[in-house]
């Protein structure tokens, strides 16, 4: 099922499933089929008929709630510990330069911690802990400005594009040309 703010559960509304399953466990011991569990607790009948085979498989283990798929892998004073290497550099951790790429974090983190995050997920954990991309604290020491400026002005007008012309389209679905 999709929530159509892009979130999961809350703690709450996952208890709430986790006695509508319980329920149908339940009503499973009592002998009731898979269509009579459904409508009775107003759930699609498939779902009963996979917790039913989790439940001869595993017992009532086997309904419980494994938990929330985007739970969080870091805890917090691994985050905490997390933020003190990131302090140290890219330079203690064996990178030749002093930049952090995502690729590098998430490199980091599978060392310190054997958690794996893909690039995207490194990148939500640093937004939601505040840490954000790095901007350079100085300009290059072999930056022109003035040659900057004349390139703007005389080169980037000559090697831009140009904007295609506007002119009448046609509702037409035919090519403009088989008329």
């Amino acid at each position: 099922m999709r929530y159509a703010q892009g979130g999961g559960l809350t703690d709450a509304g996952r208890a709430a499933r986790e006695r509508v399953r319980l329920q149908a466990v339940e009503r499973f011991g009592g002998g009731q089929r898979n269509g009579e569990i459904a409508a009775a607790l107003r759930v699609s009948e498939r779902s009963v008929e996979r917790w039913r085979r989790q439940w001869r498989e595993r017992a009532e283990a086997g309904v419980l709630s494994k938990g929330s798929p985007g739970r969080q892998k870091l805890s917090e004073a691994q985050i905490a510990r997390l933020a003190r290497e990131l302090e140290r550099g890219p330079l203690a951790h064996g990178w030749a330069d002093q930049r952090w790429t995502l690729a590098r974090i998430k490199t980091l983190i599978g060392r310190l911690f054997h958690v794996s995050y893909t690039v995207e997920g490194t990148w939500l954990l640093l937004k939601r802990h505040g840490w954000s991309w790095q901007q350079p604290a100085r300009r290059a020491v072999e930056r022109d400005d003035a040659a900057v400026e004349v390139w703007k002005k005389e080169t980037w007008p000559r090697v831009r594009a140009p904007r295609r012309r506007v002119r009448a389209g046609s509702s037409s679905k035919t090519k403009p040309g088989s008329r």
